[in-house]
């Protein structure tokens, strides 16, 4: 009897993830779970690239506005509803394909969580004083020093999920990313992970011209709708931070887009580090499809 096959999808921002995968999806006759942690979000679309009403139709895909930014959906959440829905699919298919660029979330279903240490609220409530009375900066410099490994993954524009990573350490003593990097889960399926990367400047040179794109597409017009909502975690993120600074008149709009494409190039460059640890995954370029195809043949 096959084994049930997870193909997984990963690589930096702007690599062509999306399309390798619908290819994919087409090609087995399946259904792809997004693990990207800001395509979740229904009210969240120009600026989180989002696979278009097109790319949507031509295979079926879960994970994609799913929750509302105003809903807590952590990475232990993710972890217990995809495994769920992974089980139901594989009744339907042999093989599932699952994409996205966010190292903690493709983890959380390949590897498993460990259980992290209770948490002090009183350290909590101390750092988001200090984050809205100091800024993220200086939470930024508290957990580079306090856990490096941690730093280096995180996205370092999201306030929270570096709040996070702080009060592990500074409530149990030990850092978050030694949490992360303990045993593995078994599976019940087989995982096979495919990377995508390309020469930096090329890939430098995508992410600029997504970025581009975004903004003829009504990034800022999107940006200014969820003004209201921007005290959510979700927001905390490239493509939004920058632009409500602009909107708040503490930048420029010409900076504000040339520093969205600076971070987002930083991110991507975090993306690849984090995902080139794994030994597993067998990396392409992204135009390589039937070689990634030929690949597979000879494991599945």
């Amino acid at each position: 009897m096959p084994q049930n096959t997870l193909i997984v999808v990963v690589g930096p921002t702007a690599i062509g993830k999306t399309e390798l995968a619908i290819q994919l999806a087409q090609f087995y006759n399946s259904e792809i779970i997004s693990a990207d942690s800001r395509q979740f979000f229904k009210e969240m679309n120009i600026g989180t690239a989002k696979p278009s009403l097109q790319e949507l139709a031509e295979a079926p895909h879960h994970f994609i506005n799913s929750h509302s930014i105003q809903t807590l959906f952590s990475t232990g959440d993710f972890e217990v509803e995809g495994l769920k829905l992974i089980d139901q699919l594989f009744k339907k298919h042999e093989t599932l394909i699952m994409v996205g660029g966010s190292g903690l979330y493709i983890d959380a279903i390949c590897k498993g969580l460990d259980d992290l240490p209770e948490i002090d609220l009183e350290i909590r409530n101390q750092l988001n004083e200090k984050l809205a009375n100091e800024g993220i900066e200086a939470i930024k410099t508290q957990l580079q020093k306090l856990d490096p490994d941690y730093f280096e993954k995180v996205d370092q524009f999201n306030p929270q999920r570096m709040i996070r990573g702080l009060e592990v350490v500074l409530s149990s003593g030990k850092k978050l990313s030694s949490f992360l990097t303990s045993s593995k889960k078994e599976r019940p399926f087989k995982i096979i992970k495919i990377g995508l990367n390309t020469d930096r400047n090329l890939l430098y040179q995508r992410i600029n011209k997504r970025v581009d794109v975004m903004m003829e597409s009504g990034l800022l017009n999107e940006v200014q709708q969820l003004v209201p909502f921007k005290q959510y975690n979700a927001l905390n993120t490239v493509g939004y931070s920058e632009l409500f600074d602009y909107l708040e008149g503490k930048t420029d709009l010409a900076s504000a887009v040339a520093l969205i494409k600076q971070n987002t190039r930083r991110f991507a460059k975090r993306q690849l580090t984090w995902f080139r640890r794994d030994d597993s995954t067998r990396w392409f370029e992204p135009a390589q499809t039937t070689q990634v195809l030929n690949y597979l043949k000879t494991l599945l």
